[in-house]
């Protein structure tokens, strides 16, 4: 179960990166504006600014951590929950997924304000940087073995366009849970088992119910 970043204010000897994380995204959200100086953050929250330092170099870089904390914490989450060997590439997939998301949804507040306040989209897409590179490097560990072709020329183009077609739907799904106003968000708990579900069936060339079924999921959602 995921648990809300707690608001707590950091001595010298408790100071590290989660918890400057943790003191970003309450004035954030107490302000509803980024902090406009490392000065000005530290002081309102009692950091000797040359510590700050040790941990990040700029606002932007804490804001740029922010998505790769969540992903930090779904594998910690993950690991926790079980032995995961036995589960195919595309459980675990799932299993990243919904534990993921359940992450956002517990600081949807702060997500909402990370991706809504900039009306130029490049500029939410550029706090997600970081974390699009450990989330491809999870998706390059967790496939490892999945796709069978012999030609090793061929199977390394399959896999960058594996890694990056998994971050193209993780995208979609952000964009579908940001404007999902579902109880509980439930519907964006079935968009993505209906879309992972199409994707490796089509991976897989098996036969394309799955896809069809998902097809008629996003009409419908979209005809609402």
């Amino acid at each position: 179960m995921a648990t809300k970043i707690k608001e707590v204010t950091a001595t010298p000897q408790e100071l590290t990166a989660d918890k400057i994380t943790e003191l970003y995204m309450h004035y954030c959200l107490e302000n509803n504006k980024k902090p406009e100086s490392v000065y000005l953050f530290c002081k309102q929250n009692g950091i000797v600014e040359k510590d700050f330092y040790k941990y990040f170099s700029s606002i932007d870089s804490i804001e740029k951590s922010v998505f790769v904390s969540f992903h930090g914490l779904t594998l910690q989450l993950i690991n926790q929950s079980g032995d995961l060997t036995s589960l195919s590439f595309r459980d675990k997939l799932l299993t990243y997924y919904y534990t993921y998301f359940e992450i956002l949804t517990a600081n949807r507040s702060y997500v909402v304000f990370a991706l809504s306040q900039d009306k130029n989209r490049l500029n939410g897409l550029l706090k997600l940087k970081e974390f699009r590179a450990h989330f491809k490097q999870y998706i390059s560990e967790t496939s490892a073995g999945y796709l069978k072709v012999k030609s090793e020329r061929i199977r390394k183009a399959q896999q960058d366009a594996l890694e990056e077609g998994a971050w193209i739907q993780f995208l979609v799904t952000l964009k579908f849970w940001l404007d999902d106003e579902s109880l509980g968000f439930e519907k964006t708990d079935l968009f993505i088992e209906k879309s992972i579900r199409a994707t490796f069936d089509l991976i897989d060339t098996t036969p394309l119910e799955s896809v069809i079924d998902f097809g008629k999921f996003l009409i419908k959602e979209r005809l609402r």
